[in-house]
């Protein structure tokens, strides 16, 4: 059974990487590759037969029959569990790791039914997999038995091999290469190493790491005032966006579109993909554009956290303290003091992540998800089993605009949170939008036919990009017609870069577009310094403070600076970024990279460059130990900053 198990997880590999390099453009070839992943695959077979078999000797001590029972399970739900892998990582191009554990099962059903992934067929494929695997495993112990001496040998054997394997010093002098990386994994592996991880040492922790001082900064001055409250300080933030607008005659109207998995990879000046928003390209000559931002996280959780509070993480990003938040502002909660009225707009369930209870938190008075639109809009084409997120970008700005802004007589802010160029990337108007991709790549992007392969494979993706992009053009014209627009501020950024899409490097995910856009501005201006989503807060309160007066609280606990308008690039900013749920891994300090132990430079673009320097990467990593070990005593005592 062993010596199957090991030539069906071979056939595994092999299937894998043919299907891996006929579905993705990925500059690598299969002989890239083959000789690290079958190492990987060895090193996991060996371990994983050489522990089933030490179960398997015991239980043969109780009846042969059982112990071969047991073995069969665990070895046709090992490879079935594999094949469910090498699906998932087709799919996002990322194996799958602690971020498993970072959603709820009610969440994760979800998600695999969005990917049209869970459907009768697939598991009527599962049951027909399972059930071959147990014949050639019966017939194996019928008519291929070894004896006795034959049996030991190979299990002597095995076990040798395994010694050698975890011994041997081969190592691919192309590691950073994350994309060949990632492919080379045995998914397996990857997995139960992190699911090793996650259960062993979830809730390690130091509490007298979090009284140290660390530089948090190097353009904001902090004084912390409590440490008792290890995130708590007091600063002055500088008003850097006022002289880039118009003076401010009365609180502004503020209207945020937050756009599903907009990497900066594809939108806007100097796209290494080329641009697939031209309306955001046209809007940005009449804009402030920060073409080096960064989101906070790899996925969607810690979008509202970040931009509208600048909060620590978490165990699995602060919306998952649900249950019992730590005491905190946020954008929403400040201007809710200074008079203004809030709304919030989603197509999908806006339960999803726990965005609900933050939001209520937070004390937005209007409130609309899935539940809330009028029968005249039609949602998202399902997915083949019959699954969708709910509403289209374009209806959800229609739908929006029906209710915002609100005749109170009071400053509106408004939150509008797309959802359409989310995985399965099913377009509305499909037919439409083919002929628009394919228009786009020669008309706008003025690709050659080579270079036009490159792209199709990706169609489905490029096309709800280019669909949010309509969304938002029709939601700005709509929007410039209505009398509060002259005294409105725009923010459009994305949540995330898509995964699907090979990506140039290990900051790559976290690179979106930033920008901020009124008819208010007198001086549209491209800046290049290094900015986050943490700091659009911050410096959206110092401007408003400083020209209408708005009241902010003298203690904060936003960990951002101050959006930076530097027009060559430079990096001022001290922050963790957190991949994915439950795998908090990279920090970025200043010009400095730190990822999975490895340290990088950051330059022009978000590029990223090896680099060797013991002394920075031992203190990269104390003041990344400093920060986990904070966020961690949040996690326990809820001490953020007083209140209740």
């Amino acid at each position: 059974m062993s010596l199957i198990f090991s030539f069906l997880m071979i056939l595994l590999r092999l299937t894998e990487l043919i299907l891996i390099f006929r579905t993705q453009v990925i500059q690598l070839s299969i002989k890239d590759v083959i000789l690290f992943s079958l190492f990987e695959d060895l090193n996991w077979v060996l371990y994983f037969l050489g522990l089933l078999f030490i179960f398997h000797i015991i239980n043969s001590l109780l009846s042969l029959g059982l112990a071969k029972r047991f073995t069969q399970i665990w070895l046709v739900l090992a490879l079935l569990i594999h094949i469910t892998l090498i699906f998932y990582f087709l799919k996002t191009l990322q194996p799958l790791g602690k971020d498993l554990f970072g959603y709820s099962l009610k969440d994760i059903i979800l998600t695999v039914q969005s990917s049209g992934q869970l459907n009768l067929i697939s598991v009527i494929t599962g049951v027909v997999i399972c059930t071959a695997v147990f014949l050639l495993f019966n017939l194996a112990n019928k008519y291929l038995a070894f004896g006795l001496k034959t049996t030991l040998v190979l299990s002597i054997a095995m076990y040798w091999f395994l010694i050698l394997v975890y011994f041997i010093p081969l190592k691919d002098p192309d590691h950073l290469n994350e994309a060949k990386a990632n492919i080379q994994l045995n998914k397996s592996k990857h997995l139960s190493e992190q699911a090793f991880d996650f259960l062993m040492y979830k809730n390690e922790y130091y509490f007298d790491f979090y009284l140290r001082e660390v530089k948090d900064g190097l353009f904001v001055k902090k004084e912390y005032t409590d440490p008792s409250y290890p995130f708590l300080y007091s600063a002055d933030y500088p008003d850097v966006l006022s002289p880039y607008f118009d003076s401010l005659s009365s609180p502004p109207d503020i209207v945020f579109v937050l756009i599903e998995s907009l990497g900066k990879a594809y939108s806007g000046k100097d796209a290494y993909l080329g641009s697939f928003t031209p309306f955001l390209d046209s809007l940005e000559q009449h804009s402030l554009v920060w073409t080096n931002g960064l989101s906070s996280t790899g996925r969607t959780f810690g979008l509202l956290s970040g931009i509208f509070a600048g909060l620590p993480y978490g165990e699995r990003g602060f919306l998952e303290l649900y249950d019992d938040f730590p005491h905190h502002n946020s954008l929403i909660s400040v201007l809710n003091t200074n008079g203004y009225t809030s709304s919030f707009f989603i197509g999908s369930d806006i339960n999803f992540d726990h965005e609900r209870e933050f939001l209520e938190y937070a004390g937005v008075d209007h409130l609309t998800d899935i539940r809330g639109f009028e029968s005249k809009y039609k949602k998202i084409p399902s997915f083949s089993n019959g699954f969708s997120w709910g509403y289209g970008d374009k209806e959800l700005f229609a739908q929006g605009l029906s209710l915002f802004p609100r005749r109170d007589g009071k400053p509106q802010l408004g939150i509008f949170q797309t959802i359409t160029s989310h995985d399965p990337y099913v377009v509305p108007e499909p037919e439409a939008y083919s002929q628009k991709f394919e228009h786009h790549l020669e008309n706008y992007l003025h690709l050659s036919e080579t270079e036009k392969k490159d792209y199709r494979p990706y169609k489905n993706i490029y096309q709800t990009i280019l669909y949010a992009d309509d969304a938002i053009r029709d939601f700005v014209t709509s929007y410039s017609a209505k009398p509060e627009f002259a005294n409105t501020i725009f923010v459009f950024t994305g949540d995330h870069r898509l995964p699907e899409i090979p990506m140039a490097s290990r900051l790559d995910r976290f690179h979106v577009p930033l920008i901020i856009y009124s008819p208010l501005i007198s001086r549209p201006a491209y800046f290049k310094g290094l900015v986050s989503h943490f700091e659009v807060t911050p410096s959206l309160l110092a401007m408003m403070q400083a020209q209408v007066g708005v009241e902010i609280p003298d203690e904060k606990i936003w960990m951002g600076q101050t959006l930076d308008t530097s027009r060559v690039f430079q990096s001022n900013i001290v922050m963790p970024l957190m991949r994915n749920k439950s795998q908090l891994i990279e920090f970025l300090n200043g010009e400095y990279f730190l990822s999975d132990d490895q340290l990088f430079i950051i330059t022009d673009g978000m590029n990223i460059d090896p680099i060797e320097d013991q002394n920075l990467r031992n203190k990269m990593t104390g003041e990344f130990e400093d920060f986990k070990n904070k966020n961690n005593y949040i996690i326990q005592t809820r001490k953020l900053m007083p209140g209740t």
